[in-house]
């Protein structure tokens, strides 16, 4: 994926560590009027006034969080800053900043990483943030990439995992499951092409679930939602991890239960369609797909007439007592313990 013998490759030896952040981070612009310093000192610096600072930073490994035989750089650079981003829209902030670092073995050409900076790049530019700083150091793993990302949100308009209360609705944003059955399309012709290396894939039929898995959108345009229709979450959360994870997270740190309704699940009928073709439960990879980088979060009943009518937005279920547990009531409505099977870090 990396090597091509008909593009130029220039070693990074070439540049050494000054020289290669020089270039890899020429064309990034301040626009945050919070950004004093960005890039070119030992440290950034951000003025934001009266309003609260929120923090997050994502670790991607490769062969582990991403594959390069099918990931491309400029997306990987991309989603490296989306995800980020992501964690802070789940504060109801506006992300404002980050920092990109990268761990690099000398198997990547210059011309590798001015792919992977041109997706950092696109992504800042999108999403309205400033690059302001980072790190570059040799790595004998292949690659790693960490970013932090920044944000700012007005005093008393935070929100956070624990504040659902019982009887609060239980809302996500966009649909499900996409990110995963675009993973599982991806890994198929994978296997293909091991077989035959001619083989071409034909994606399109898959063409929004793989987008879902290569260039996820975090959900900026819902923390602006929310505030046009005097909406404010009681709690909220991104599903990375997968939805049952993030509903059993904000149960645990809201002290509540909650039911969660199958029939209530938004899923996309390309991955309905996927998910028959593949032979897997639907309702098992929304709940434990993971990667959507869509927003959970509970309201309180009174808001439901502002929400109700919101195509962005839908009610799967409502928050219950802590004793009555976290259940998943069946299209036959029987009634299953929720639990988290998603992602998870450190697996044997």
């Amino acid at each position: 994926m990396i090597e091509d013998k008909n593009q130029q490759r220039t070693q990074l030896s070439d540049l050494g560590e000054f020289g290669l952040i020089d270039h890899l981070t020429k064309n990034f612009k301040i626009k945050q009027s919070s950004t004093l310093k960005g890039i070119g000192d030992d440290a950034a610096v951000l003025d934001f006034k009266q309003n609260k600072i929120v923090v997050s930073t994502d670790l991607l490994v490769e062969n582990v969080h991403f594959d390069l035989s099918y990931v491309p750089l400029k997306h990987l650079g991309y989603k490296a800053v989306v995800v980020n981003l992501s964690d802070v829209y789940a504060m109801n902030a506006n992300a404002t900043q980050v920092t990109v670092s990268i761990a690099v073995s000398n198997r990547y050409p210059l011309e590798a990483l001015e792919e992977l900076y041109a997706g950092i790049e696109t992504a800042a530019r999108i999403y309205n943030v400033d690059v302001v700083g980072g790190d570059t150091t040799s790595s004998t793993t292949g690659l790693l990439i960490s970013v932090t990302a920044i944000g700012e949100v007005k005093n008393n308009k935070e929100v956070y995992r624990s504040g659902a209360k019982p009887n609060d609705l239980l809302v996500v944003t966009g649909d499900l499951g996409g990110a995963y059955m675009g993973l599982q399309v991806l890994e198929r012709e994978k296997e293909v092409y091991k077989v035959n290396p001619n083989s071409q894939p034909d994606l399109e039929p898959y063409n929004y679930i793989v987008e879902r898995q290569l260039k996820p959108e975090a959900r900026k345009d819902i923390v602006k939602l929310l505030e046009d229709l005097e909406v404010k979450p009681t709690s909220m959360i991104d599903v990375s991890d997968g939805l049952s994870s993030e509903i059993l997270h904000i149960c645990k740190e809201s002290g509540v239960g909650c039911d969660l309704y199958e029939n209530k699940l938004p899923l996309d009928p390309q991955v309905i369609s996927t998910c028959e073709e593949f032979n897997i439960d639907s309702t098992t990879v929304a709940l434990n797909g993971g990667e959507d980088y869509e927003l959970l979060f509970t309201v309180s009943q009174e808001d439901f007439p502002k929400i109700k009518a919101n195509p962005n937005l839908t009610v799967i279920g409502f928050m219950r007592e802590k004793e009555h547990g976290v259940h998943l009531i069946t299209r036959a409505e029987t009634k299953i313990e929720l639990k988290a099977q998603g992602w998870k870090n450190f697996n044997a």
